[in-house]
This record gives structure tokens, C-alpha cells and sequence, in this order.
């Protein structure tokens, strides 16, 4: 499958006359179609609902589009429950699936009304600490230990993950929660990441049902919903066929019908925490080719660099490469693709097949709209880039402003050293 970007190099020419590379370029109009295709593959199931995982891509525009189209958030912190807030997602449009918790953190997911989704049976106690009772809507999250394997090779290892209850504990949660006022129950398991095939969450779907009708047998619990959290990937190399949501939704709706109607349980609401699937593909990071190396490899040196898109450099992740007005041209040159951070893996590809890059050119690293931005941090004073959101009408908006100096040195302002720093920001 060949990747074409969803910007022209015309467009990019005009954009940086006001914006200067890098940034990140989200797709308003694709981010739009799978919003509305995800809802369409679970619309037979009535309760239905999308908890976008803010740690993907914690923008409140980003945020605030898929909202449109029912999507809530799943939390993990204080300031991503605090993000879900200012752009209106507040009570159970919010789950907190979040681990190694701050008791305040609790607080505030129930001061917003959000779901409690437990980490560990110990939590139970943090929750009542923090908050001064147990919410009448909680969650479990379960590890089922073990390796988790499809039929097609792709495997992780829950068992090795820090995430989740054993069974046994699960049950146990339930029975104390049920004694002390909790009265809906819901479930939740995250077995394998970026899987991309139609297997996986139907396999996960059986495996959570299954567990569902379990403890509703033993605990007598009232199990509301079922979440299946993320793990849909997305097809980062061409050769790879991107999964068909429409399939899995369907595969999840048998596996629904095999196991929880005839339990009677066939008013239970499915729950997703997608991210990499709902913006991974709808970004690309750009940036202009500014350097040539010629030692032992072919270097092109950009203005980007991992601090801008740190998988590659922490995971070793293949990001398609596109050269923007050089699309139809043939691959004829091998460059390692270098950002300009004092660390050797500072690379956004290695021994990559591209054609002849110039000075100047602009290059399209696609699928960077999940864990791109969000992951940036400031090693070697780099400054983290724009977000700007290209809309369905051709427009651009800004909708995060390139970090400054100021905002680098900003946590020394208590000092005299501050008041220094920003004298010679201003000569500069």
C-alpha cells in the first residue's frame, strides 16, 4: 500500500510563510471519517462509547472534534482529567485508567464524576482515603498473565506487563467494592499493543465476556460495561494492510452474542480507549532538509529532531519517509535521515531508500499523530514545535504555538538568575 501524504508540497510552501518547520500537520478531514466509521462498526451496540486516550495526543482542538462525534477521554493524570474538563468532557464521559495514583488524582476524577477504573485491589483503599467512599460506578482492570498469541505470530506478554489484577483479585475486588456501595461494576484489559490484524479484538472481546460472566456468577456484581481498551494499531510500513474497524466491530458484535445474551447479559455497554488508531494516521511531522553529510553514510540533516518524534529514536519505530514534490521520483539514494541532538539515535531513518534529497526540501514523516508531540520533551534546549490543524476547507490552523526560550527558561523565574536569562533572550 503506497502512503501519500495528505498535504501537497504547494500547500507546505504556503504554510511556512507564517509557520516555520517543524511541525506537526493534523488532517481535520481524516480525523473526522474514522471517528464516524469507528461509531458505525459498534452502532449495534446501544451503550457504545469511545474514551479517546489523551496521552496520544493531549491537543484540547483534537479532543474537541472527536467529542463532537461522541468521544470521551481516558485519563491517566491529573492534567489530562484537567484538559477533558476545560473542553466540556466531565462525569462518566471520562475514565481514569490510571496506575501508581496520586490520592488527589482520585479526588478529582470524582469531583468531575469520571469513572475510577482500579488499577490494583489495593487502590480500593487509596480511592476511599482520597475521596472518603467508594463511587457507585467503579472499574477493575485485568491482567490475565501468561503470553496473549494470535494465529498470525503477534504476541505480547501480559504476564511481564505492571498493569492489572489477577483473577483471584479481581473477584476479591468486587466482593469488598459490593459490600461498600458499589453498584455498577465494569472491566477493563489492555493484552497487546499496535496490534495490526482483525484477530485482536475479538480475542480480547472473548476473553473479557468470558471473565464478565465468571464474576457476575461468583460475585453477583452488576457488570454495566466492558472496556477493551486500545491495542488496534495502525500499518506504520506500506507493506503492512491497516485493519478494517468495520470487521472487528463485527467480529467483537459475534463473539457478544456467543458469550454475554446468553449469560444474559446482553445489556452490557462496550467501552474503547483507542488512541494510535484515532490520530496516529492523521498527522505528519514536517520538516526541511537543511544539512548534507558525506563520511561513511549519506546523512541528510533536518530541522526536526527526536525531540520533535521520539519513537524512532527510543523504539527503533519505522516512520515512512515521503519527500514532498519528489513523490513519483525513484528511490535511487540511501540516507540516514538525522535530527541535530547530541545522541547518535537521533535518526528518523536509517539505510532508508529515498530520492535525491537538496537543501531545502521538505519531508513529510508520516503517521507521527500519536505519541509525536505528546512524548516531546527538551534535551539540549531544543524547543518543541507547533501543532496546526489543516481543516476541511484547505485552511490552517493554529492550534499549539511553537515553544520560546522564555517558555524553556520560564521555571527559573524565581531567581536572579531568570531576570539574566531574559535579558539576553531580548538582545538575541
Amino acid at each position: 500500500m503506497k502512503k501519500v501524504p495528505f498535504v501537497t508540497k504547494e500547500q507546505i510552501e504556503e504554510i511556512v510563510k507564517t509557520y516555520p518547520t517543524p511541525f506537526h500537520l493534523y488532517d481535520e478531514k481524516g480525523l473526522r471519517e474514522n471517528a464516524k466509521r469507528l461509531y458505525e462498526a459498534f452502532s449495534w451496540n446501544p451503550g457504545y462509547k469511545e474514551y479517546f486516550a489523551v496521552k496520544a495526543t493531549p491537543n484540547p482542538f483534537l479532543m474537541s472534534i472527536l467529542k463532537e462525534y461522541g468521544c470521551g477521554s481516558d485519563c491517566s493524570s491529573e492534567a489530562e482529567l484537567l484538559l477533558s474538563e476545560a473542553v466540556g468532557i466531565t462525569g462518566h464521559d471520562i475514565m481514569f485508567s490510571s496506575n501508581d495514583t496520586p490520592l488527589n488524582e482520585f479526588a478529582l476524577c470524582e469531583k468531575l464524576g469520571g469513572i475510577i477504573n482500579l488499577d490494583d485491589i489495593t487502590h480500593i483503599e487509596a480511592v476511599e482515603k482520597s475521596v472518603g467512599y467508594l463511587p457507585k460506578t467503579m472499574s477493575c482492570r485485568f491482567n490475565p498473565g501468561g503470553y496473549f498469541k494470535m494465529s498470525n505470530g503477534i504476541m505480547d506478554n501480559p504476564g511481564d506487563s505492571k498493569y492489572g489484577m489477577t483473577e483471584e483479585q479481581i473477584i476479591e475486588a468486587f466482593r469488598i467494592m459490593k459490600s461498600k456501595g458499589v453498584e455498577n461494576f465494569g472491566i477493563h484489559a489492555f493484552l497487546a499493543s499496535n496490534t495490526v490484524t482483525n484477530e485482536y479484538y475479538p480475542m480480547l472481546a472473548k476473553v473479557l465476556f468470558e471473565l464478565a460472566v465468571r464474576l457476575k456468577e461468583k460475585t453477583g456484581a452488576h457488570i454495566t460495561f466492558i472496556n477493551l481498551s486500545g491495542g488496534i494499531g495502525i500499518p506504520y510500513t506500506p507493506d503492512q494492510e491497516p485493519n478494517d474497524i468495520m470487521v472487528i466491530g463485527e467480529g467483537v458484535h459475534k463473539v457478544y452474542d456467543e458469550v454475554l445474551v446468553p449469560a444474559g447479559m446482553g445489556d452490557v455497554s462496550l467501552c474503547t480507549e483507542l488512541g494510535r488508531f484515532m490520530t496516529g494516521p492523521y498527522d505528519g511531522l514536517i520538516t526541511k532538509a537543511i544539512h548534507e553529510k558525506h563520511t561513511y553514510k549519506e546523512y541528510i540533516g533536518v530541522d526536526a529532531c527526536a525531540a520533535n518524534l521520539m519513537r524512532p529514536a527510543i523504539y527503533g519505530a519505522y516512520h515512512h519517509i515521503t519527500v514532498l514534490g519528489k513523490e513519483n521520483e525513484p528511490c535511487d539514494h540511501t540516507y540516514d535521515v538525522t535530527g541535530s541532538l547530541c545522541e547518535n539515535c537521533d535518526k528518523f531513518a536509517v539505510d532508508r531508500k529515498l530520492p535525491k534529497i537538496d537543501k531545502g526540501d521538505y519531508l513529510f514523516i508520516h503517521d507521527a499523530g500519536a505519541h509525536g508531540h505528546s512524548m516531546g520533551y527538551n534535551y539540549n534546549g531544543k524547543l518543541r514545535s507547533a501543532e496546526l490543524l489543516l481543516k476541511e476547507d484547505g485552511s490552517v490552523q493554529l492550534i499549539r504555538r511553537a515553544e520560546t526560550l522564555h517558555d524553556y527558561f520560564a521555571t527559573f523565574d524565581c531567581f536572579e538568575i531568570g531576570e539574566t536569562l531574559n535579558k539576553l533572550i531580548a538582545e538575541k
